[in-house]
């Protein structure tokens, strides 16, 4: 069994609501939990494993300011262990879960496709199981445009059908939110499936591409190029996203939606190059390769129901967001 590590008391929560945020140690996450406790009605508590997909000690560098917060909770537990999780919510009366912890990478999946399954599905499973045994409301789930997989009609709007993933991490994410309509439908949990469109920012994962490319074009170094750039991404800055998170929250209509939170933009590989190229001051060195599998074409956001039934209105476009993340990156690397 794995040992639950938690800093802070339990004692003397503030007035408010009581939040769990999976993952809330991670880039989305921490953004997250440091918007929440700005607010200073919530006591948030976070739940991470702090796995070494990438350095541990860049995810409690993200949480480290909140450390002797009153109204904040450390977790050290992984979500596959179900008994351990129970022991977190056996301790706490949560209203809320966000839940972000997952196995991420589309790239990776394709090698370890068990894990991808066992962590974002099963995980989930587990979290749900919890939800159900403990009353929890509302559970607010981050999945992701991978689940568009082979739809070919762009934008992508959450009418369009799910059911040809192309990679393991893709089918884990959609396996994951119908086990969410099954619970909201059997239990009257209000299960809300965020679609995350390519989120960039601050705390940016440095695996990711555009933290990827940013360091290698700062140090000289070639990016690689996987097919001929043509590809379109739907970029999403990290505090749009924030809105759209803390938007779902609060949402009160049926038991069980999707959204897309995205900039319903589009721009191609290329394109993103030229514009860190411009931001940092240099120009990148370019390192052709062969199309990769499981990778999409073209993510695209169609963000009118989210727009409508949140009030979601993203505010930072790709020429704004770039600039911004090349500021905070390089302020890192001083």
């Amino acid at each position: 069994m794995t040992v639950i590590t938690r800093t802070n008391p339990i004692a003397g929560h503030r007035a408010g609501g009581e939040i769990l945020v999976t993952g809330g140690a991670g880039f989305i996450g921490s953004n997250l939990v440091d918007a929440l406790l700005s607010e200073g009605c919530w006591h948030v508590t976070v739940l991470d494993n702090f796995e070494d997909f990438y350095s541990p000690a860049i995810k409690r560098a993200n949480l480290a300011a909140h450390h002797g917060n009153p109204s904040f909770t450390l977790y050290e537990v992984d979500i596959r262990h179900k008994e351990d999780l129970r022991s977190v919510f056996e301790e706490n009366k949560f209203d809320t879960i966000v839940h972000l912890a997952s196995k991420a990478g589309v790239r990776p999946s394709l090698e370890r496709p068990g894990d991808y399954l066992d962590t974002n599905t099963t995980g989930t499973l587990n979290l749900l199981e919890c939800a159900r045994e403990f009353g929890v409301g509302t559970f607010v789930f981050g999945s992701s445009s991978s689940v568009y997989g082979l739809n070919a009609k762009v934008p992508f709007s959450e009418a369009c059908k799910t059911s040809q993933p192309i990679s393991p991490y893709a089918a884990s994410k959609a396996a994951a939110e119908l086990l969410c309509h099954t619970y909201a439908h059997l239990y009257a949990i209000r299960c809300v499936c965020l679609r995350f469109f390519t989120v960039y920012g601050p705390r940016q994962r440095p695996d990711l591409a555009i933290h990827k490319f940013a360091k290698l074009i700062a140090e000289g170094n070639p990016i690689p190029v996987f097919g001929d750039g043509s590809t379109r991404r739907d970029y999403t800055y990290i505090d749009d996203i924030i809105q759209g998170v803390r938007a779902a929250m609060d949402y009160r209509g049926s038991y069980y939606e999707v959204f897309n939170l995205g900039e319903s933009q589009t721009i191609e590989l290329g394109q993103l190059i030229a514009l860190l190229e411009q931001s940092i001051g240099r120009t990148a060195k370019i390192d052709r390769r062969g199309a990769q599998a499981g990778d999409m074409a073209v993510t695209f956001a169609d963000v009118s129901k989210a727009s409508r039934l949140l009030g979601y209105k993203p505010t930072t476009n790709i020429s704004q967001g770039i600039p911004k993340f090349v500021e905070w990156f390089l302020d890192q690397r001083a």
